[in-house]
């Protein structure tokens, strides 16, 4: 098994302490967002035998098993990451792999630079996603009922946002949710910072579950997607719980660390809560307008110890161990490829000892024994 080299991403919406404090090291002041650990081109995890993805397409089959080459093709298919949210990331999207297929051919054949800011479709893949809570996690997750969201901007009493209450009470609920959604990211700019800097005084004023929106136009003044963000669950995530976002579903990370696993691909689709490009007509065509109650994830154990969390695609599956003192050795040998994490304790894969943010790449077919002490994530495929 090969000890990973991780890249950590400083963008903006960063923790300057969580990922430092993880890792036991000194801050440097500057926002540490994430850490990849994985083979994506952007920022691949390096290993004593070169970068990971270098690595694999030497010899693919070796490196991720016969199994998943025939599934997914001859890339590791998934990113595996830890994130921490210092403010409020943008509200997006993602397309399932019909649409991002679609797309990402759309814009090849229209000539669109993969680099410029207006591409949407970067790959021709999907990008489900798990976040697992390691601290206190916050977050916006899918759409509230209709009724739940109109009592929410009521309750601001800014006259402006009355037409969208009214809308909110229409029927269906998918084609008022779309309305709505709609009438915020095409209305006219200048009024809507008005009307988000009017709701945000209120949100200010009267706490309580108004509170992470004024927050939120703290961030983002003037942006559509404060209000947009009201649509939304408000998910509180305790360690250990996680949250399944699947396409077309709207969602935010808005504070906390955690561990973050998804398909290998780039294609967002933004709401708002950006000064990013927002592909208006296609975020439409791609957003699910379907109140959901935005189910938390709690692991399921099994007889090895094992704890697994339970999603409906084969692109990436992630567990975690919970290892006690004494505990006995656990054979973690399978045909697919695996990244094993530590986030707590000194555990040991193998030979290696893993102090918290500390990862190894197994090959599909390496022995793999894990010991010690601490709690270790581990990713692989369903293949």
């Amino acid at each position: 098994m090969d000890r990973l080299v991780n890249t950590v991403r400083p963008y903006a919406w960063g923790s300057t302490t969580a990922i430092p404090e993880l890792l036991g090291i000194a801050p440097t002041g500057e926002p540490q967002a994430e850490m990849w650990m994985g083979a994506h081109p952007g920022a691949p995890s390096r290993t004593e035998r070169g970068p990971l993805n270098e690595v694999i397409d030497a010899d693919p089959v070796r490196e991720l098993g016969q199994r998943s080459v025939d599934t997914f093709g001859p890339r590791l298919p998934f990113l595996l990451k830890i994130l921490a949210a210092g403010a409020p990331l943008s509200l997006q999207t993602h397309p399932d792999l019909a649409q991002a297929r679609a797309g990402h051919a759309a814009e090849e054949a229209a000539g669109i630079p993969v680099d410029a800011p207006h591409r949407t479709y970067k790959d021709a893949n999907h990008k489900p996603e798990l976040i697992c809570a390691l601290t206190p996690f916050e977050g916006l997750c899918g759409f509230r009922t209709p009724a739940d969201a109109a009592d929410l901007l009521a309750a601001l009493g800014v006259d402006s946002l009355k037409p969208y209450v009214d809308l909110l009470h229409a029927h269906p609920e998918e084609a008022a949710l779309r309305e709505v959604l709609t009438a915020l990211l095409t209305a006219d700019p200048d009024e809507m910072a008005h009307t988000v800097t009017e709701a945000a005084a209120a949100a200010d004023r009267l706490g309580g579950a108004h509170a992470p929106y004024a927050s939120l136009a703290h961030h983002y003044p003037g942006d559509p997607g404060v209000i947009a963000a009201m649509l939304l669950n408000r998910v509180l995530l305790q360690p250990g719980e996680a949250l399944y976002l699947g396409a077309g579903v709207p969602h935010a990370y808005l504070s906390g660390l955690g561990v973050e696993i998804m398909a290998n691909s780039d294609n967002v689709l933004r709401c708002g809560l950006t000064p990013k490009h927002i592909d208006v007509p296609e975020l439409l065509r791609v957003v699910r307008f379907e109140p959901n109650d935005a189910t938390v994830l709690r692991p399921e154990a099994s007889a090895t110890g094992e704890e697994v969390y339970d999603t409906p695609i084969d692109e990436f599956r992630l567990s975690r161990f919970v290892r006690a003192e004494g505990a006995a050795p656990t054979d973690l040998t399978a045909p697919t490829p695996q990244i094993l994490l530590a986030v707590a304790g000194r555990p040991k894969a193998g030979d290696l000892t893993l102090a918290p943010g500390e990862s190894v790449f197994v090959p599909a077919g390496e022995p793999a024994e894990l010991t010690g002490t601490g709690t270790v994530f581990r990713a692989t495929v369903v293949a």
